[in-house]
């Protein structure tokens, strides 16, 4: 791709324009850790949810879905649609738990809702684990995104294209904190979300693909089956791994930043800075409706177009000699599409790039840095710290994380195994998450041996797999979930109980719902929780209609089909008439801790 002058003009007023807000900004995320880190607590809900889908638009997240539409069509995207029900359970469950519980990160929950030393293990083991190698990982993985983006379009190499793109968002992310995140989130979605209806509108209208209506027809004509939003139940194999597996294990079973079960990570960052606990929840209903509703599709698009115009790899390659042949792959096709751009889009596009590589970015360099230095130096290291330097200590850490991501970009090709059982401690653990909310007999033994058996399990695995016995990825999931499962109730009840006056504080400031915590309410004297289960799992039940109906719909539409279109937009406007038909009882606008004043 060459870019004209008109295209680097919009390239460069784009960055500038996200540059004001960190500049604005710079001087209030230095007062305190909590302008830092949750933005005083005073984010509004529309903030919250578009810096979300801002955040986990990745310049991957394209390349992506366009892997798992050429590899097996798009009913492949059910291995993250199903998270949806994840998400929605965060936003009736616990998003009003999280902000009312006060803390500053979710880590820091371990000492509010445990006691003793194991409480501080997990919560000092967590920060290191995730805040230095998982976040680390997670910044090369989108590094790496960037690097084949830039050599497919520009010729790049590697090391070229780390040396220009990531010195914007370290000095961002280090001077302006979560506040200027947020916003320059909320700018640099307005410019992603442009450029993806772009990039789908030249694809239909690419050499060979003719139009909407002649993408689908060609398509179809090839193979149906990759249109379909179901997946072949003829071959169960398949449907059980896409679909069936999904739906009704995966979402709730296993964490991953993002889509953790109960909310967690950058999710429960955000939800932490709300000024309401009614912004905390309608900004993650927000960011499920824009994630899984407004912007599958405009991908879905290309990916499908790509296989018109590239229908093997081989056609990437002869139209892109110079692309290294260790970086060719089907997620590369998302890309190889935006050579079709005409000057101005084709500037617009990739300023659409560099600013979801920066939302992402940034996010987990404040987010992991909030870990490192809130629940790891603060918290162990010196107690004893000022505002002032636990902030610098926030923008020293941010540089040195950018740094070691950008070493393990260097060398990912030859480390994805280490990943992945960086990864396996968090199989099987999703279940936790979700009831230590609600059970008081849960303690921080029960999380401790999650972890342990899940990792020793998932090592297993990975050891048979190393001498030739390798294992399908549904049964490795069902026995890595069935034996932490037994392996941490078994913890549960033959440890000690959390002791009685920190189970007292925790109900009394969180005030969860539901049968788990009679006990503790009868012993400590407190009135039961104001709370509704049975609301939230009605509003749960409704959400998931709305997104997903919208979702059907969007894809009703765009595959020419009306009636079906029309039939599951009405569905999901009649599950929104229902949110709001009992929103006024579910969703009290209590406030939680007050934002922070300076």
């Amino acid at each position: 791709m060459k870019l004209t002058a008109l295209d680097w003009v919009i390239v460069v007023v784009s960055l500038g324009i996200s540059f004001v807000p960190a500049i604005v900004l710079a001087r209030r995320a230095g007062r305190n850790i909590a302008e830092f880190f949750a933005a005083g607590r005073q984010a509004p809900w529309w903030l919250i949810g578009i810096s979300l889908v801002a955040t986990t638009f990745s310049t991957d997240t394209p390349n992506l879905v366009t892997n798992l539409v050429r590899d097996g069509g798009v009913a492949e995207n059910w291995v993250w649609w199903s998270f949806l029900l994840t998400g929605m359970a965060t936003v009736f469950f616990f998003a009003r738990l999280w902000r009312r519980s006060g803390v500053l990160t979710d880590l820091e929950f371990y000492e509010l809702r445990y006691s003793g030393r194991a409480a501080s293990f997990v919560r000092g083991f967590r920060a290191i684990y995730l805040g230095l190698f998982f976040n680390c990982w997670i910044i090369a993985t989108v590094n790496l995104a960037l690097v084949k983006i830039a050599g497919i379009l520009f010729g790049w190499p590697r090391a070229e294209t780390l040396a220009i793109c990531v010195a914007v968002p370290i000095i961002f992310a280090a001077t302006a904190g979560l506040w200027g995140v947020m916003v320059t989130d909320m700018i640099q979605f307005c410019i992603t979300m442009t450029s993806a209806f772009a990039a789908a509108y030249f694809a239909v209208h690419a050499p060979g693909v003719g139009g909407l209506h002649g993408l689908v027809a060609h398509v179809r004509a090839h193979d149906a089956t990759i249109l379909s939003i179901l997946p072949n139940f003829a071959d169960p194999k398949t449907a059980l791994g896409i679909f069936v597996i999904p739906l009704t294990v995966l979402w709730w079973s296993v964490w991953y930043p993002g889509a953790e079960p109960g909310g967690g990570s950058y999710v429960a960052q955000r939800m932490l800075a709300a000024r309401t606990e009614s912004d905390a929840l309608f900004g993650t209903f927000a960011f499920q409706v824009m994630h899984y509703a407004l912007r599958p599709w405009p991908w879905i698009v290309v990916a499908l177009a790509s296989t018109i115009v590239y229908p093997s790899l081989h056609d990437i390659q002869l139209r892109f000699p110079h692309l290294s042949p260790s970086l060719l792959g089907n997620d590369i096709a998302y890309p190889a599409m935006l050579v079709f751009l005409p000057a101005g889009f084709a500037g617009f596009m990739v300023a659409g790039i560099f600013a979801a590589y920066r939302s992402t970015i940034e996010t987990h360099l404040n987010w992991g840095t909030s870990y490192l230095v809130h629940d790891l130096y603060q918290r162990f290291i010196r107690p004893q710290s000022s505002q002032r330097e636990l902030v610098l200590m926030g923008r020293v850490v941010t540089a040195l994380l950018m740094a070691l991501g950008i070493v393990l970009t260097l060398l990912l090709d030859n480390a994805k195994n280490a990943f992945n059982l960086l990864l396996s401690i968090g199989a099987g653990t999703g279940l936790i998450y979700l009831l230590r909310w609600f059970w008081w007999r849960i303690n921080a033994w029960s999380e401790v041996s999650a972890m342990c058996a899940s990792f020793a399990v998932s090592l297993g695995f990975l050891i048979a797999a190393k001498s030739g016995h390798a294992a399908d990825s549904v049964t490795t999931l069902l026995v890595t979930i069935g034996v932490t499962t037994v392996v941490w109730i078994a913890v549960t009840f033959a440890t000690p109980p959390v002791d009685a006056v920190t189970l007292r504080a925790f109900y009394a400031k969180v005030r969860p719902a539901g049968p788990g915590w009679r006990r503790v309410a009868r012993a400590s004297g407190l009135p039961a929780s104001e709370d509704s289960l049975t609301l939230a799992f009605a509003g749960w039940i409704l959400g998931l209609a709305a997104v997903y109906g919208a979702l059907f719909g969007a894809g009703g539409f765009v595959y020419g089909r009306v009636a079906q279109g029309v039939i599951w937009s009405a569905v999901s406007l009649a599950a929104c008439y229902g949110l709001l038909a009992i929103g006024r009882r579910a969703w009290r606008p209590t406030a939680g801790p007050a934002p922070v004043k300076s």
